[in-house]
């Protein structure tokens, strides 16, 4: 389940066991789920300092019910592993450019491009985070 997108209870299905219950031990005593330092806010944001790249791009999506988020991705990772940087609930500049703020500040030196729509909050955030940018595509 670490390596393959395969969900608890399919994997109970193949082996005729609780799926509910499998999904139930894994995450209380298999994964590092209880030990994860992002557990506390993940419902608000999640971010992943070792994805930041020479090229990012950010957007709003919905996800569900209407929920808004805004996700900061490596381009580099095409989709693929590590291509998540940043997850933040909603669309509101200062809550975006409150959880940008804590990447490193030497990794926010070394972006030099950021692609983008022309939404005005994502272009104060990426104005205040990543300076150093040399290219912001629209």
């Amino acid at each position: 389940m670490d390596n393959h997108p395969i969900s608890c209870y399919h994997l109970g299905h193949y082996f005729q066991i609780d799926g509910k219950q499998l999904q139930e031990q894994y995450k209380e005593h298999i994964s590092d789920y209880n030990g994860w330092e992002q557990k506390d806010h993940a419902d608000q944001w999640m971010l992943f300092v070792k994805n930041v790249s020479l090229y990012l791009s950010i957007d709003e999506t919905a996800l569900s019910n209407g929920e808004l988020y805004t996700i900061v991705t490596n381009k580099a990772a095409k989709g693929r592993k590590g291509a998540i940087v940043a997850m933040i609930k909603g669309t509101v500049a200062e809550d975006i450019i409150n959880v940008l703020k804590k990447i490193p500040e030497r990794l926010c030196k070394k972006v030099q491009e950021v692609t983008m729509d022309m939404a005005a909050n994502m272009q104060l955030a990426i104005r205040r985070c990543f300076t150093n940018a040399h290219r912001v595509n629209y």
